[in-house]
């Protein structure tokens, strides 16, 4: 029994000690996000690029003031083709 709460011990010390590090990059990763829907990256490519969901995306661009994108078709970033 000692090994596994010893193991559970250190595996949650490396959590903490990573802990502030993610937080830092999930922190870049919101600017870069922000950044591409105010210069024009449709929410689709962003959403495609980065580790959240559209609907994650859509609740913190509101919330930092990024306008919805506008209603009807949308227009293909560049190297967008539309197939996979």
């Amino acid at each position: 029994m000692a090994d596994l709460r010893d193991d559970l011990s250190a595996a949650t010390r490396r959590y903490r000690e990573t802990e502030a590090a993610h937080e830092e990059a999930r922190q870049e990763v919101l600017a870069a996000v922000l950044a591409s829907l105010r210069a024009g990256v449709t929410p689709t490519e962003v959403e495609r690029l980065s580790p959240f969901t559209a609907a994650y995306i859509r609740k913190v661009a509101r919330a930092e003031g990024v306008p919805p994108a506008p209603p009807g078709p949308k227009r293909a970033a560049v190297g967008e083709s539309g197939r996979s």
